[in-house]
C-alpha cells in the first residue's frame, strides 16, 4: 500500500494551498482518512480527519480555514488550506485507516508559509 501526498510548497501568509493524497495498492477498503502535520521540533498532530461517510473533524486552530474532502472511488483525500499563516508551516502527512484497522502513512509534503 502506498500513499502519495502532493501539493505542498512555499507560500506567503494569507494565501492558499491544496494538498492531495492518493492511495494505491492492496488495501482492505479505507475507513477514515486524515491529515497530520509536524512542525520542526514538535510532535506530529492530527489536523483534520474524515470518515467514509464524509463526516469531518478539525483541530481548533484550523477550523474555518482548512477543508478536508475525499473521493471513496478514487481513494483520494484532499486538504484545502486557506488563510495560511507561519504557524501552519510543517510537513503534512496523509494517513488512512483501513477497515481492518491497519494504518498507513504517506511520505509527507512540506508546507512553508513565509513572507
Amino acid at each position: 500500500v502506498q500513499l502519495q501526498a502532493s501539493g505542498g510548497g512555499l507560500v506567503q501568509p494569507g494565501t492558499s494551498l491544496r494538498l492531495s493524497c492518493v492511495a494505491s495498492g492492496s488495501i482492505f477498503g479505507i475507513r477514515d482518512m486524515a491529515w497530520y502535520r509536524q512542525a520542526p521540533g514538535k510532535q506530529r498532530d492530527m489536523v483534520a480527519s474524515i470518515t467514509y461517510s464524509g463526516r469531518a473533524t478539525y483541530v481548533d486552530s484550523v477550523k474555518g480555514r482548512f477543508t478536508i474532502s475525499r473521493d471513496n472511488a478514487q481513494k483520494t483525500c484532499d486538504l484545502q488550506l486557506n488563510s495560511l499563516g507561519p504557524d501552519d508551516t510543517a510537513i503534512y502527512y496523509c494517513n488512512v485507516e483501513a477497515w481492518d484497522s491497519k494504518h498507513y502513512w504517506g511520505q509527507g509534503t512540506q508546507v512553508t508559509v513565509s513572507s
